[in-house]
């Protein structure tokens, strides 16, 4: 049995480390090919999985790691015994890995207006609007539901762009994985811009999702 690709919901997982080790392993299967499938003696059963993941945790422990008081008490072992739930293939499979560091006094006190979500919502609006046109007839919905066809016709880099890549991959240990996300990523940031090619600046965003400080 096989479904189309489409997005059912959204996961959230909150202390995404205080889930089981087997627990965030069975994500894989489904944030890869989202369908999960079970099989037992008396057969195979293949149920559709597609959710968009958004997860969120704490530095260590106590939660106060990185703050210069000394109110964190975690030893540099419990750190990364904590961070170790996070298994390197899920987070591969994480396409934006955001440090929110915490705001000071004078930040919260001074506080600039924003963007509206009105605004955010529009420039989304616009960006998948740009992507159910170009994937017109092709069976694939957006950006993230690309194959390799339409990674190599509409994520085609200038050369600057494939040096920058190139650098990433070596320096960060990128895998096959990682470059593809990058990819889909980049063209997505591109599209909010209303950008017809990726450029090196888009690219860079797209690299600096997944550069978290708290997985080196």
């Amino acid at each position: 049995m096989y479904l189309p690709r489409r997005l059912w919901g959204v996961l959230f997982l909150d202390e995404l480390p205080e889930f089981s080790r087997d627990t965030l392993e069975v994500l894989r299967q489904p944030l890869e090919d989202g369908r999960v499938q079970i099989s037992r003696v008396a057969g195979t059963v293949v149920y559709p999985s597609q959710f968009m993941l958004v997860c969120a945790m704490n530095p260590c422990k106590c939660g106060w790691y990185g703050y210069d008081d000394g109110r964190c008490r975690c030893s540099q072992r419990d750190v990364e015994r904590y961070r170790s739930r996070i298994s390197g293939p899920l987070l591969d499979r994480i396409d934006l890995q955001v440090d929110v560091p915490a705001l000071s006094y004078e930040e919260l006190s001074h506080r600039k207006p924003g963007e509206s979500s009105a605004q955010i919502k529009e420039r989304v609006e616009r960006a998948r609007e740009r992507q159910r046109q170009r994937y017109q007839g092709t069976g694939v919905d957006c950006n993230a539901h690309m194959g390799q066809p339409e990674l190599s016709r509409y994520c085609v880099l200038d050369e600057a762009g494939n040096t920058l890549l190139r650098q990433a991959f070596e320096r960060l240990g990128l895998t096959a994985r990682s470059y593809d996300r990058i990819l889909r990523v980049a063209r997505t940031v591109a599209d909010l811009e209303g950008a017809e090619q990726i450029s090196a600046l888009h690219l860079a965003e797209a690299i600096g999702y997944r550069t978290s400080k708290y997985f080196k």
